[in-house]
């Protein structure tokens, strides 16, 4: 039997920042099985898609070839055909600049049924993002979206002399390399040279820039190689009225870029932190996170939970995958309800909350031997079950042992090395474009000095832990900044004490 015709959504991907993505837009961006996607679209914004998902990047400039726009209606509409949900990812929002009718058309005529989910444009956000108003009830009560593109031998091109007698803003896309050309105009059709300009590039992004000019010297501050695009430009009395204060780059990482090294799936909030403080931040995983290639300790120590009197965690993977695993044996949480808890710090706490388990026991210090310590108390003829990674310290088990305790171990996790890095981060790195990389684990210390080598010189370390810090510097690796307490969070409060 023939396929059913899937689906296409056009969605406006915002103009940057992840957090601008509507809900709508990111449930439908979850639902595709392609998604075709323009480079103007943060990349971060594609987490959101799934694991499965196919990609397909429609090309950047300068970077290989651009895939041209009918090439983009035959990859909609045949991935349609053959059953499949297609995302159609745009920068800002669909209908503004985006040849969304274009494509509208070509699925119409296809017979393809499709959703347009609206986002927010880069003119909101150039406006939002600088406190800069489009409109203002004193000197801007329209707005004009113009392009910068318009070609001069098109019977509906550019009504110049109407707009420069416009009674409001005017907001230009694609703008920059074409601003002599209708600046002039503007200014020979009556628009007055000093009229206030806001030049705003990469709006919402951590590299956003805003340069305020007037419209007679914007062809000098748009000159060749001063400003590259993408940049929205706006022209009008309501630039004036910008809010004295500037949040957006008030921000105390705003400049800085800074490298996440945590393994996939565990990035997200060390991300959004730095991100919120305003830094840009780069991704490279150093280690990849997976099951265990053998369960069988694991799945003995399970049939024998009713023996044991502690289940001592040392990560919140341990955690995880530790507990789902019991479903395979047709349990639930209550097989653990004879055992006491221990978690290494407030991160695998943390993990133990979200299945409704709370740790009966948490060291001051968050390291293998402050917990060792504090169960040295309880430990003398006690049966402890210590679940853990595939690599790493024996120091815990080894001291519970000597303060008397029946010591079990199971593997529940594997942690393993990243062997190839992205390319664009090995060139940040050596280019010197990364001020910071953020090292949360011994294994991810060791896994980026066989990654980067040298060139991990070129940027400040900052370390989890002592232990941590103790890997990098006996490998020649200053350590720029420690965390106290030991946990991400400390990590971002350690690089902003450095930086102030």
């Amino acid at each position: 039997m023939a396929k059913s015709t899937g689906k296409s959504f056009l969605i406006g991907a915002g103009p940057g920042d992840p957090g601008l993505l509507t809900l709508r837009g990111r449930q439908r961006l979850g639902e595709a099985d392609v998604v075709l996607y323009d480079y103007l679209v943060n990349p971060r914004i594609l987490q959101y898609a799934r694991s499965d998902a196919e990609l397909c990047c429609l090309g950047r400039h300068g970077h290989g070839r651009l895939v041209t726009q009918e090439e983009i209606h035959e990859q909609m509409i045949a991935a349609a055909r053959a059953g499949k949900i297609v995302a159609r990812l745009k920068g800002g929002d669909p209908a503004i600049f985006g040849r969304t009718a274009e494509e509208l058309a070509a699925l119409d005529a296809a017979g393809v049924p499709y959703e347009v989910v609206p986002g927010i444009s880069s003119a909101q956000a150039a406006s939002s993002y600088t406190g800069i108003p489009l409109t203002h009830r004193d000197s801007a009560s329209c707005v004009a979206l113009v392009t910068g593109q318009q070609s001069r031998d098109r019977e509906d091109s550019l009504d110049m002399e109407g707009l420069a007698r416009f009674p409001g803003t005017l907001v230009f896309y694609m703008g920059v390399t074409s601003a002599p050309q209708w600046s002039a105009e503007l200014i020979a059709h009556g628009k007055p040279r000093d009229t206030p300009v806001a030049i705003v590039r990469r709006a919402s992004w951590p590299q956003q820039q805003a340069i305020t000019t007037t419209l007679g010297e914007l062809a000098t501050v748009l000159a060749p190689g001063k400003v590259r695009p993408p940049a929205i430009v706006i022209v009008g009395e309501a630039v004036a009225a910008r809010a004295a204060s500037d949040w957006f780059a008030a921000r105390p990482l705003v400049g800085r870029s800074i490298l996440v090294t945590r393994p996939a799936g565990q990035s997200e909030g060390l991300v959004e932190a730095l991100t919120e403080l305003g830094a840009a931040v780069y991704y490279q995983p150093a280690i990849e996170i997976g099951p265990p290639r053998d369960w069988a300790a694991a799945d003995a120590a399970i049939r024998d939970l009713a023996s044991f009197e502690w289940l001592v965690f040392s990560s919140s993977n341990g955690v995880r995958y530790f507990l789902d695993r019991l479903a395979t044996h047709k349990l639930d949480l209550r097989a653990i309800g004879g055992c006491k808890i221990a978690a290494i710090g407030p991160g695998t706490a943390e993990a133990l909350r979200e299945y409704r388990l709370h740790a009966d026991l948490l060291p001051e210090e968050y390291r293998a031997e402050s917990l060792a310590e504090a169960l040295a108390p309880t430990a003398k003829g006690a049966s402890i079950l210590l679940l853990r990674a595939s690599r790493g310290r024996e120091v815990l088990a080894e001291k519970l042992t000597a303060a008397g305790a029946s010591v079990r171990q199971a593997v529940v996790y594997e942690s393993r090395d990243v062997k190839t890095p992205d390319p664009e981060i090995v060139d940040a790195l050596r280019e010197g474009r990364i001020e910071w990389a953020t090292i949360t684990s011994s294994a991810i210390a060791r896994s980026l000095i066989a990654l980067f080598g040298v060139d991990l010189k070129q940027t400040k370390l900052a370390a989890i832990s002592p232990l941590t810090a103790g890997v990098l510097t006996e490998a020649g690796y200053k350590v720029s900044a420690i965390a106290d307490p030991y946990t991400t969070a400390g990590v971002v409060d350690a690089i902003l004490t450095a930086e102030q």
